[in-house]
């Protein structure tokens, strides 16, 4: 049915729309400007290698128009993994429409057929008002933890923020 949208796991032939959301996605939320062999290689570990995690992409009439990655992490408190939501992005032309809860009604359908998942979780920039009111929406809840992070010293992803 033409204008439908799909919502499937990731496959190789979606890495360059999955890496160009990357990019766009930095740069519009953090201002950073990805290095485009970084994420590439990045994005085409990940496929290659379901371990470490999973994406899936939202598409129109072939055309991929959104995505998410999903990474695990282990919870021994839980004795379960949670689903870390990460990398979203809708094309903006595609915004406000529902297809974010689609590949998020994807992800929570999914988990809820895998007795090992106990839930999922995600960060958003703090100042992302639109989309912390989507994931409210969602039933999602803000928790009391914060992210902290290091980097080793040579890591490099993006170019000089701009």
């Amino acid at each position: 049915m033409p204008n439908e949208i799909l919502i499937r796991l990731a496959e190789i032939r979606d890495a360059l729309a999955i890496t160009e959301f990357n990019r766009a996605m930095a740069l519009e939320t953090e201002q950073k400007k990805l290095i485009l062999e970084v994420i590439s290689k990045g994005v085409d570990k990940l496929l290659n290698n379901p371990d470490l995690g999973f994406y899936v992409v939202a598409e129109r009439n072939n055309e991929v128009i959104g995505s998410l990655m999903v990474t695990p992490e282990w919870s021994d408190w839980r004795n379960g993994l949670f689903w870390w939501i990460q990398s979203v992005y809708i094309k903006p032309n595609e915004r406000r429409k529902g297809i974010y809860t689609k590949l998020y009604n994807f992800i929570r359908d999914s988990a809820n057929d895998n007795p090992s998942i106990c839930g999922f979780r995600l960060y958003v920039e703090k100042t992302n008002i639109l989309a912390r009111n989507t994931y409210e929406a969602l039933s999602m809840i803000e928790t009391d933890y914060r992210i902290y992070e290091e980097l080793k010293p040579d890591t490099r992803f993006c170019m000089d923020t701009i």
